[in-house]
Protein backbone atom coordinates (compact mmCIF):
# COMPACT_ATOMS: atom_id res chain seq x y z
CA UNK A 1 0.00 0.00 0.00
CA UNK A 2 2.79 2.46 1.20
CA UNK A 3 4.53 1.98 -2.56
CA UNK A 4 1.39 2.33 -4.36
CA UNK A 5 0.69 5.49 -3.15
CA UNK A 6 4.14 6.88 -3.89
CA UNK A 7 3.49 5.82 -7.70
CA UNK A 8 -0.22 6.48 -7.30
CA UNK A 9 0.53 10.61 -6.09
CA UNK A 10 3.46 10.90 -8.80
CA UNK A 11 5.61 11.33 -5.61
CA UNK A 12 8.54 13.08 -6.07
CA UNK A 13 11.21 13.90 -3.12
CA UNK A 14 14.39 16.43 -3.34
CA UNK A 15 16.18 19.15 -1.77
CA UNK A 16 18.62 18.47 1.16
CA UNK A 17 17.65 19.78 4.59
CA UNK A 18 16.95 17.98 7.67
CA UNK A 19 13.13 18.98 8.10
CA UNK A 20 10.42 17.85 5.18
CA UNK A 21 8.34 20.35 3.75
CA UNK A 22 5.45 19.02 1.60
CA UNK A 23 3.61 21.28 -0.80
CA UNK A 24 -0.20 20.15 -2.05
CA UNK A 25 -1.33 22.03 -5.11
CA UNK A 26 -5.08 23.43 -5.33
CA UNK A 27 -8.24 22.70 -7.57
CA UNK A 28 -7.36 21.85 -11.18
CA UNK A 29 -3.70 22.19 -10.84
CA UNK A 30 -0.93 19.81 -10.28
CA UNK A 31 2.59 19.88 -8.12
CA UNK A 32 4.01 21.87 -11.31
CA UNK A 33 2.07 24.78 -9.83
CA UNK A 34 4.90 25.36 -7.63
CA UNK A 35 7.44 25.53 -9.48
CA UNK A 36 8.56 29.11 -9.04
CA UNK A 37 9.12 28.49 -5.42
CA UNK A 38 10.87 25.82 -4.15
CA UNK A 39 14.07 25.89 -5.25
CA UNK A 40 14.08 28.40 -2.48
CA UNK A 41 13.72 25.62 -0.19
CA UNK A 42 15.82 22.45 -1.28
CA UNK A 43 18.94 24.19 0.26
CA UNK A 44 17.23 24.25 4.24
CA UNK A 45 14.40 21.37 3.62
CA UNK A 46 13.59 17.90 1.52
CA UNK A 47 10.65 19.10 -0.46
CA UNK A 48 8.01 16.42 -1.17
CA UNK A 49 5.61 17.17 -4.31
CA UNK A 50 2.70 15.09 -4.97
CA UNK A 51 -0.18 15.13 -6.89
CA UNK A 52 -3.68 14.24 -6.16
CA UNK A 53 -5.45 11.01 -7.42
CA UNK A 54 -7.01 12.08 -11.01
CA UNK A 55 -4.71 15.12 -11.59
CA UNK A 56 -1.16 15.80 -12.88
CA UNK A 57 1.06 12.44 -13.52
CA UNK A 58 -1.41 10.27 -10.75
CA UNK A 59 -2.32 7.08 -11.89
CA UNK A 60 -5.61 8.01 -13.08
CA UNK A 61 -6.90 4.48 -13.25
CA UNK A 62 -6.80 4.35 -9.28
CA UNK A 63 -9.53 6.90 -9.14
CA UNK A 64 -12.89 6.10 -8.19
CA UNK A 65 -15.65 8.09 -7.99
CA UNK A 66 -17.02 6.86 -4.53
CA UNK A 67 -14.16 7.62 -2.93
CA UNK A 68 -13.18 11.42 -4.04
CA UNK A 69 -16.66 12.71 -4.43
CA UNK A 70 -16.11 13.74 -0.35
CA UNK A 71 -12.73 15.85 0.49
CA UNK A 72 -11.79 13.20 2.55
CA UNK A 73 -10.83 10.85 -0.55
CA UNK A 74 -8.28 13.44 -1.28
CA UNK A 75 -7.31 13.71 2.83
CA UNK A 76 -6.50 10.25 2.50
CA UNK A 77 -4.09 10.90 -0.05
CA UNK A 78 -1.78 13.24 1.83
CA UNK A 79 -2.02 11.06 4.86
CA UNK A 80 -1.01 7.90 2.79
CA UNK A 81 2.14 9.70 1.41
CA UNK A 82 2.63 11.28 4.66
CA UNK A 83 2.70 7.39 6.00
CA UNK A 84 4.91 6.32 2.82
CA UNK A 85 7.45 8.91 3.45
CA UNK A 86 7.22 7.84 7.74
CA UNK A 87 6.66 12.04 7.63
CA UNK A 88 6.96 13.04 11.32
CA UNK A 89 6.78 17.06 12.32
CA UNK A 90 6.45 17.90 8.42
CA UNK A 91 5.96 21.76 7.57
CA UNK A 92 2.71 21.79 5.25
CA UNK A 93 2.05 24.22 2.04
CA UNK A 94 -1.22 24.20 0.77
CA UNK A 95 -3.31 26.10 -1.78
CA UNK A 96 -6.72 26.62 -1.48
CA UNK A 97 -8.65 23.94 -1.12
CA UNK A 98 -5.43 22.00 0.20
CA UNK A 99 -5.77 23.83 2.59
CA UNK A 100 -8.71 22.30 4.24
CA UNK A 101 -7.28 19.11 2.91
CA UNK A 102 -3.82 19.75 5.39
CA UNK A 103 -6.09 20.82 8.16
CA UNK A 104 -8.15 17.94 8.26
CA UNK A 105 -5.17 15.33 7.83
CA UNK A 106 -3.50 17.09 10.83
CA UNK A 107 -6.81 16.72 12.89
CA UNK A 108 -6.70 13.00 12.35
CA UNK A 109 -2.69 12.45 12.21
CA UNK A 110 -0.96 15.35 14.04
CA UNK A 111 2.03 14.01 14.76
CA UNK A 112 2.77 14.18 10.99
CA UNK A 113 2.71 17.72 10.87
CA UNK A 114 4.86 20.99 12.81
CA UNK A 115 3.34 23.87 10.90
CA UNK A 116 0.66 24.20 8.74
CA UNK A 117 0.42 27.04 6.01
CA UNK A 118 -2.67 28.20 4.29
CA UNK A 119 -2.44 29.69 0.83
CA UNK A 120 -5.77 31.68 0.04
CA UNK A 121 -7.74 29.22 2.54
CA UNK A 122 -11.65 28.95 2.70
CA UNK A 123 -13.99 26.09 5.37
CA UNK A 124 -16.94 27.12 3.25
CA UNK A 125 -17.59 28.89 -0.29
CA UNK A 126 -21.13 29.24 -0.26
CA UNK A 127 -22.40 32.09 1.83
CA UNK A 128 -24.95 31.76 4.46
CA UNK A 129 -27.28 34.36 6.69
CA UNK A 130 -24.30 35.12 9.17
CA UNK A 131 -21.35 33.79 7.23
CA UNK A 132 -19.88 35.10 3.79
CA UNK A 133 -18.01 32.39 1.67
CA UNK A 134 -18.39 34.70 -1.60
CA UNK A 135 -20.67 32.73 -3.37
CA UNK A 136 -24.69 32.53 -3.73
CA UNK A 137 -26.03 28.76 -4.72
CA UNK A 138 -27.07 30.13 -7.82
CA UNK A 139 -23.59 31.43 -8.96
CA UNK A 140 -22.03 27.59 -8.62
CA UNK A 141 -25.47 26.46 -9.99
CA UNK A 142 -24.27 28.75 -13.30
CA UNK A 143 -20.19 27.93 -12.87
CA UNK A 144 -20.83 23.95 -13.02
CA UNK A 145 -23.09 23.95 -15.94
CA UNK A 146 -20.85 25.99 -17.59
CA UNK A 147 -18.36 23.27 -16.65
CA UNK A 148 -20.32 20.23 -18.04
CA UNK A 149 -21.63 22.48 -21.18
CA UNK A 150 -17.93 23.74 -22.33
CA UNK A 151 -15.37 22.63 -20.19
CA UNK A 152 -12.34 23.95 -21.87
CA UNK A 153 -14.30 27.53 -22.83
CA UNK A 154 -14.65 27.46 -18.95
CA UNK A 155 -10.95 27.22 -18.25
CA UNK A 156 -10.35 29.98 -20.83
CA UNK A 157 -12.62 32.53 -18.82
CA UNK A 158 -12.20 31.05 -15.26
CA UNK A 159 -8.46 31.08 -14.89
CA UNK A 160 -8.19 34.79 -15.57
CA UNK A 161 -10.62 35.58 -13.33
CA UNK A 162 -8.90 33.12 -10.71
CA UNK A 163 -5.32 34.57 -11.64
CA UNK A 164 -6.02 37.99 -11.32
CA UNK A 165 -3.01 40.43 -12.74
CA UNK A 166 -4.79 40.54 -16.22
CA UNK A 167 -1.96 42.99 -17.03
CA UNK A 168 -0.01 39.70 -17.47
CA UNK A 169 -1.30 37.49 -19.23
CA UNK A 170 1.01 34.72 -19.38
CA UNK A 171 0.20 34.31 -15.95
CA UNK A 172 -3.69 33.30 -16.68
CA UNK A 173 -2.09 31.17 -19.23
CA UNK A 174 -0.14 29.38 -17.34
CA UNK A 175 -3.46 28.04 -15.42
CA UNK A 176 -5.92 27.64 -18.41
CA UNK A 177 -2.98 25.22 -19.49
CA UNK A 178 -3.12 23.03 -16.27
CA UNK A 179 -7.20 23.28 -16.45
CA UNK A 180 -7.08 22.19 -19.69
CA UNK A 181 -4.46 19.20 -18.98
CA UNK A 182 -6.90 18.22 -16.48
CA UNK A 183 -9.70 15.62 -17.16
CA UNK A 184 -12.66 17.99 -17.35
CA UNK A 185 -15.17 15.28 -15.50
CA UNK A 186 -12.86 14.49 -12.85
CA UNK A 187 -12.44 18.13 -12.68
CA UNK A 188 -15.90 18.58 -12.31
CA UNK A 189 -15.96 16.45 -9.24
CA UNK A 190 -13.03 17.42 -7.76
CA UNK A 191 -14.98 21.20 -8.22
CA UNK A 192 -18.13 20.24 -6.91
CA UNK A 193 -16.09 18.65 -3.89
CA UNK A 194 -14.36 22.19 -3.23
CA UNK A 195 -17.27 24.56 -3.56
CA UNK A 196 -19.79 22.65 -1.73
CA UNK A 197 -17.71 21.42 1.16
CA UNK A 198 -18.20 23.32 4.48
CA UNK A 199 -15.18 22.94 6.93
CA UNK A 200 -16.20 25.26 9.39
CA UNK A 201 -16.51 23.55 12.34
CA UNK A 202 -13.55 21.49 11.88
CA UNK A 203 -10.94 24.64 12.27
CA UNK A 204 -11.52 24.70 16.21
CA UNK A 205 -10.19 21.15 16.51
CA UNK A 206 -6.82 22.18 14.94
CA UNK A 207 -3.92 21.22 17.40
CA UNK A 208 -1.16 22.24 14.83
CA UNK A 209 -0.18 26.02 14.99
CA UNK A 210 -0.82 27.58 11.10
CA UNK A 211 -0.73 30.68 9.40
CA UNK A 212 -3.11 32.17 6.77
CA UNK A 213 -1.50 33.89 3.57
CA UNK A 214 -4.62 36.02 2.59
CA UNK A 215 -4.18 37.45 -0.99
CA UNK A 216 -5.69 40.78 -2.31
CA UNK A 217 -8.28 40.85 -4.18
CA UNK A 218 -9.11 37.87 -4.62
CA UNK A 219 -12.48 36.45 -5.83
CA UNK A 220 -12.04 32.86 -4.76
CA UNK A 221 -11.48 32.90 -1.25
CA UNK A 222 -12.16 37.11 0.03
CA UNK A 223 -10.37 38.87 3.16
CA UNK A 224 -13.20 37.89 5.03
CA UNK A 225 -13.31 34.39 5.06
CA UNK A 226 -9.37 34.12 5.71
CA UNK A 227 -9.96 36.57 8.86
CA UNK A 228 -12.32 33.90 9.53
CA UNK A 229 -10.14 31.06 9.18
CA UNK A 230 -7.65 32.79 11.47
CA UNK A 231 -10.07 33.81 13.93
CA UNK A 232 -11.50 30.32 14.02
CA UNK A 233 -8.22 28.31 14.35
CA UNK A 234 -6.80 28.02 17.45
CA UNK A 235 -2.46 28.69 17.17
CA UNK A 236 -3.40 30.76 13.55
CA UNK A 237 -1.59 33.89 12.68
CA UNK A 238 -2.76 36.07 9.45
CA UNK A 239 -0.79 37.46 7.10
CA UNK A 240 -2.14 39.81 4.16
CA UNK A 241 -0.06 40.00 0.97
CA UNK A 242 0.04 42.79 -1.21
CA UNK A 243 -0.06 39.88 -4.17
CA UNK A 244 -3.78 39.79 -5.75
CA UNK A 245 -5.64 37.49 -7.31
CA UNK A 246 -5.58 33.41 -5.64
CA UNK A 247 -2.70 31.99 -6.53
CA UNK A 248 0.36 33.77 -5.27
CA UNK A 249 2.62 30.99 -5.46
CA UNK A 250 2.67 31.94 -9.38
CA UNK A 251 1.99 35.25 -9.24
CA UNK A 252 4.25 36.88 -6.50
CA UNK A 253 6.45 33.76 -5.63
CA UNK A 254 9.19 35.95 -3.33
CA UNK A 255 6.32 37.42 -1.53
CA UNK A 256 5.27 34.30 -0.96
CA UNK A 257 8.72 32.88 -0.46
CA UNK A 258 9.49 35.75 2.01
CA UNK A 259 6.25 35.08 4.07
CA UNK A 260 6.58 31.75 4.46
CA UNK A 261 9.95 32.00 5.77
CA UNK A 262 9.05 34.82 7.90
CA UNK A 263 6.51 32.35 9.91
CA UNK A 264 8.97 29.69 9.79
CA UNK A 265 11.76 31.09 11.55
CA UNK A 266 9.68 31.41 14.37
Amino acid sequence: MLNNAIKRNNVNVFGKGPKVIVFAHGFGCDQNAWKFLIDSFTEDYTVVLFDYTGSGKSDHSQYKKEKYNRIEGYVSDLLDVCEALGLKGAVFVGHSVSSMIGLLAANQHPEYFSKLIFIGPSPRYLNTIDYTGGFEQKDLEGLFEFMDSNYLGWSAAMAPAIMGNEERPELAEFLTNSFCSTDPEIARDFARVTFFSDNRSDLSQSTVDSLTLQCSDDIIAPVSVGLYVNEHTPGNEFVQLKATGHCPHISEPQETIRAIKNYLKN
